[in-house]
């Protein structure tokens, strides 16, 4: 049996296998089309009969490269790049729901995610239930129906850095036989591989962490294979069920444990097209080559200020679950032992308008609506990236009105909290 790689290595290593002669560095097919030598090739492709590339919307070989990178580092049997973050939890939960089904969320996800699920996504007939991430197994399980499709969270929430007990949710998700989709982002494979909880499939806004220099927006879908569809075939007809669109072709007999990707990029994304372009897809995979050197370097940094601000007279509080105080301490023990991330949640002593002019006086730090990069970087989300809910819908997301969202960069810890110190004076 072949030694399984380290994700040190895989990070380096996975995805691009030069042949003879070839690249050593994965190369940017920069290329809408794909020859072929005879028409029956070509038809063969557009069936599903044989693997091969004939137009980027669908494949391309920088993309599946980086694809399988990450399915590498996750643990999964296969995933497909996207055009970002909110695309592919769209396409997470649209490629097994549809007009008349329900799915449950837990409510301590990001913004863009809750207004995608909440609100778009109840225009194309599919509705949501969101439940509070530390209800009771009760709680949770009472939110579903006999027609709900899947449970989603995030593994740490942003930006209210809430952690997910996976084991709990996959409990919950297995028990009504649906899906259990983690939002993975903020943790990186690095740091929690949630497949090896439980969960089925995990999302990626790799425009964070995995990008890491904010560069390119995208996003990345990974399968683990291990959900079994035929189980119960009444529930995903979409994957158990002949596709017209393929000449009858059923996606969980073709394509067995590929099922659930395979539809997803010959339904989906032929159809809606939200592709990563090969030269973002480039991008990433050179952020993807230093991530395990970047993420203990972020969890070391964090640590150090999560400890200076809960120590500070003007922090009324701070949301790290690296502290030994915090109320998913032991949760991030469990799920993230070698560190979560670098954002940290907290809030200032004082007025919605005090917290607005500590972050006008950072001069390290920039206001940018970005998190999870190389720099320190810092939001205020109430009035910024969920300015459109209200106080009610906020404290539902896990977002108190004083919130700030700190993301802690890789510079040197010592010039971080003198910025914050300055800032603060």
């Amino acid at each position: 049996m072949e030694k399984k790689l380290k994700p040190e290595t895989l990070c380096v290593q996975a995805g691009w296998q030069p042949k003879k002669g070839e690249p050593r560095v994965l190369p940017i097919y920069q290329s809408t089309t794909f020859k072929y030598d005879t028409s029956e090739q070509m038809a063969r492709l557009f069936d599903l009969e044989d693997s091969g590339y004939f137009y980027t919307r669908l494949q391309n070989p920088t993309n599946d490269a980086v694809a399988a990178k990450i399915a590498a580092l996750e643990g999964g049997v296969g995933a497909m790049l996207t055009s970002s973050g909110q695309a592919a939890n769209f396409y997470a939960i649209f490629n097994i729901c549809q007009a008349g089904d329900h799915f449950v969320c837990a409510s301590a996800i990001y913004g863009g995610t809750f207004n995608l699920f909440a609100v778009t996504m109840k225009k194309l007939g599919i509705e949501v239930t969101f439940v509070d991430v530390d209800a009771s197994e009760e709680e949770i399980n009472a939110a579903f129906q006999p027609n709900t499709k899947a449970l989603f969270g995030e593994t740490i929430s942003n930006p209210s850095c809430a952690v997910l007990d996976i084991e709990k949710f996959a409990r919950i998700a297995h028990s009504n036989g649906v899906p259990l989709i983690v939002d993975n982002t903020f943790a990186t494979p690095i740091n929690c591989r949630p497949f090896e909880w439980g969960a089925d499939i995990v999302t990626h806004s790799t425009t964070k962490y995995m990008d890491g220099h904010a560069t390119a927006v995208g996003g990345v879908i990974v399968d683990s294979g291990n959900f079994d569809w035929e189980a119960h075939a009444d529930k995903f007809p979409g994957l158990t069920t002949p596709d017209e669109s393929y000449h009858g072709l059923t996606y969980t007999k073709a394509f067995g444990k590929m099922a659930y990707m395979t539809k997803a990029t010959a339904q989906l994304m032929r159809d809606l097209g939200s592709i990563q372009s090969p030269q973002n897809a480039f991008l990433l995979n050179l952020g993807l080559e230093t991530l395990h050197l970047r993420m203990p370097q972020h969890c070391r940094n964090a640590q150090a200020v999560a400890e200076w601000l809960e120590a500070n007279e003007k922090v009324a509080w701070v949301n790290y679950c690296g502290l030994k105080g915090n109320k998913y301490y032991d949760l991030a023990q469990k799920y993230l032992p070698n560190g979560s991330c670098g954002v940290i949640a907290f809030g200032l002593k004082g007025t919605r308008e005090d917290a607005i002019r500590f972050m006008d006086n950072l001069k390290l730090a920039c206001i940018v609506t970005h998190v999870a990069d190389a720099r320190t970087c810092v939001l205020h989300p109430a009035s910024h990236t969920h300015r459109q809910l209200s106080d009610e819908q906020l404290r539902e997301a896990g977002v108190a009105p004083d919130l700030i969202r700190l993301s802690v960069g890789i510079e040197h810890v010592e010039d971080i909290i003198a910025d914050l110190e300055q800032a603060m004076e």
